[in-house]
């Protein structure tokens, strides 16, 4: 099989899996909102997003690192992913050790702070799952952890409709995403034992070319989760955890939706690292130009369709009790442009080594963000947390393609681009002619009308599918 056609089919492989698995989530979701109510959602909300803000504050760019690493030709790559990976455990064990004793800190309800005891175990198995992913994405085998996904949705979709039947409660739903954590990292484990050994290293010189590299990423990290988490954090301590739990059933939809940008970045970086540190001019620019199209392909449309489908999407997924997240949801599905455009460019830029020229960005990014939530917050609750997080994704996302374009010194032809916004304009006037039908055949309306015009104009050629479907 060709490297191209491999590619592919990984991609195609990740993109089934994801599909299914944010179909998993969306009907996890859809469990917990009508179980749970407002307010009790919100208490999962907030026991997630603090959660999520230390595990991207102590994020480390550890996939991206060990995905960059791995494809360069300067260690002996076994010793090197034993550091990677005992540097990677410590930290994760020390930041979510000290995660619950945070928590104390702040205006939570006793039942959050017993939820954050509960699932940080959960999100330290997802921090040491992450050199693995970074294993899995440099030799071309992310379905393993695609399988991985499914198999802990599916645990978890299980786990939370069984403790809704017996009326379990609020806690033991955050047991079930432990266990769910626990069941994807077995596999992933006992998979990445087949492709190299596992251990600790201690290496303090490979520690120091890790850390040299991480550095950057790490810093820009930090300031990333001021932005990213910030409105979730800065909501559960100036408004209600009803409000909260209204604003995070439409984060939550959207959060799930996103994670593609990652996935399919994280496919093609090693790539972009590979070419551009052997200096292969063209097939750097080919992978470059590549990335963001796929990516667009994706973030228009999912833009587009939420904002024309946002209230039908709420009521569809989280019930009538969450009729005031419409409003959400239509304004946060236009950061997920800005998602995917910062996730083409903040990956480029760690495969190119120029992350410590974009720190710029992250950093006045969260300045100018955390300023923005302490104004609008207070007096605008869910709305002043939404449109603050559309402008620090655009921000971030704009500033990156003009600051990669200028070290990269390649310019991304927009060609493709205009054939996806005039296919997902078109797919939003069927959806509009359409309105009175049910959400999931709307769906179905727009992924047929979307993928017609797409071919027809050209957006993706004969040629180029040809070669995915082709078995080498």
């Amino acid at each position: 099989m060709s490297l191209t056609r491999q590619i592919a089919h990984n991609t195609i492989t990740q993109l089934i899996g994801k599909i299914i698995s944010t179909l998993l989530g969306l009907i996890t979701i859809g469990l917990m909102t009508r179980y749970l109510g407002v307010e009790k959602f919100g208490w999962y909300i907030t026991t997630i997003a603090f959660l999520q803000f230390i595990g991207i504050m102590t994020d480390f760019g550890a996939i991206v690192v060990t995905a960059q690493m791995l494809s360069e030709p300067f260690h002996d790559k076994t010793k090197l992913f034993k550091n990677l990976f005992a540097l990677r455990f410590f930290t994760a064990l020390l930041f979510f050790a000290l995660a619950p004793f945070i928590a104390l800190f702040f205006p939570y309800p006793p039942e959050v702070k017993l939820a954050i005891i509960i699932a940080s175990l959960s999100y330290f198995t997802i921090q040491i799952n992450q050199v693995f992913v970074g294993l899995f994405q440099t030799k071309l085998k992310m379905h393993i952890y695609a399988i991985s996904e499914v198999a802990g949705r599916i645990v978890l979709v299980l786990g939370v409709w069984l403790l809704i039947k017996i009326d379990a409660g609020f806690l033991l739903i955050i047991a079930a995403i432990l266990a769910a954590s626990i069941i994807q990292t077995m596999i992933i484990w006992y998979k990445a034992r087949q492709e190299t050994a596992i251990g600790f290293d201690f290496d303090f010189k490979i520690w120091k070319d890790i850390i040299t590299k991480m550095w950057p990423i790490a810093l820009a990290i930090i300031f990333n989760a001021v932005y990213l988490k910030g409105d979730l954090i800065f909501l559960s301590i100036y408004s209600s955890q009803a409000d909260v739990g209204l604003y995070g059933a439409a984060y939550r939809v959207l959060d799930v939706i996103t994670q593609s940008a990652m996935m399919i970045m994280g496919t093609l970086m090693p790539l972009l690292a590979f070419a551009w540190s052997r200096q292969q001019k063209n097939e750097f620019k080919k992978y470059y130009q590549q990335a963001f199209d796929i990516m667009m392909l994706f973030a228009i449309p999912m833009m587009f369709g939420a904002i024309t489908l946002s209230k039908k999407i709420m009521q569809f997924i989280a019930g009538p009790d969450f009729a005031e997240s419409e409003k959400i949801l239509s304004i946060l599905a236009i950061a997920v442009f800005g998602v995917f455009l910062g996730a083409v460019f903040g990956h480029t830029a760690v495969a190119i080594n120029r992350q410590k020229e974009t720190l710029w960005i992250y950093i006045s990014n969260a300045i100018i963000t955390l300023i923005g939530y302490l104004i609008f917050i207070p007096i605008y609750g869910m709305l002043g947390a939404a449109w603050m997080s559309v402008f620090s994704e655009l921000y971030a996302g704009i500033l990156l393609f003009f600051t990669i374009s200028h070290y990269s010194q390649e310019k991304i032809n927009f060609k493709t681009t205009g054939k996806i916004i005039f296919a997902s304009l078109i797919m939003c006037a069927a959806l509009i002619f359409v309105k009175q039908t049910h959400i999931l055949v709307s769906i179905m309306i727009g992924i047929v009308v979307y993928s017609a015009v797409i071919l027809l104009t050209k957006g993706i050629s004969k040629k180029t599918i040809n070669e995915i479907l082709e078995r080498g």
